[in-house]
């Protein structure tokens, strides 16, 4: 089953032109790597986005989960449209709520979210995972407002070696799994090379502006 789902996510992200290889590109996180999964371009595609948290509902629709979380920006999209095909699947209403960024980059319940989940058993959802960091922080949010955090679903695990259910401190779901290279950028192989920074997706452009400054 899990090979069915990962097969049907990848067919998603290549027919919406997201996954994109043999460039240099700088990630969210900062490290570097010859391959992207174009997060924001998924969004533009609302079937497409239904589609895939439809695969994430349908992973748990035997779990008593109450109400779907993601951090925001992109996981403000994968609550709403996974909470709303859990909600159909199971026949009653599954909440979706989001965390936002604080001043210091954190991901917290704001608007009074919290009470959502306070008490109640809870999927976390993110789009790409290559540290595992902002995952991280609104599993730790949902356990801090008194949510029990019963699995944390992903599209893309671009590093399965290192993300895992204890780096985002929860049982860890993703639809696909994709070893790629990347870099601290002291250690990349591309920089070293000379290879040109993609400047067109990712955090290229805004790596390069710092590297001037």
């Amino acid at each position: 089953m899990d090979d069915i789902v990962s097969k049907k996510t990848m067919e998603i992200l290549k027919r919406v032109g997201a996954i994109i290889t043999d460039s240099h590109f700088v990630l969210t996180s900062g490290r570097h790597s010859d391959s992207y999964v174009n997060k924001d371009f998924i969004y533009a595609f609302p079937a497409e986005v239904s589609e895939i948290c439809r695969l994430m509902a349908e992973r748990f629709k035997d779990k008593p989960i109450d109400v779907v979380v993601g951090p925001a920006m992109g996981g403000v999209l994968l609550a709403q449209w996974t909470a709303y095909h859990l909600s159909k699947l199971k026949g009653h209403v599954v909440h979706g709520v989001f965390t936002d960024k604080d001043s210091e980059n954190n991901q917290v319940f704001k608007r009074e979210y919290d009470k959502f989940v306070n008490g109640k058993n809870v999927l976390v959802v993110e789009d790409i995972a290559t540290t595992g960091g902002s995952v991280r922080k609104s599993v730790d949010s949902v356990k801090n407002a008194g949510g029990n955090v019963l699995a944390v679903s992903i599209i893309v695990n671009r590093r399965p070696d290192h993300v895992t259910n204890e780096v985002v401190g929860a049982s860890l779901f993703p639809l696909v799994s994709m070893q790629t290279k990347d870099f601290e950028e002291k250690e990349c192989i591309w920089c070293k090379e000379g290879r040109p920074i993609n400047t067109t997706v990712g955090h290229g452009k805004d790596f390069l502006a710092h590297k001037k400054a």
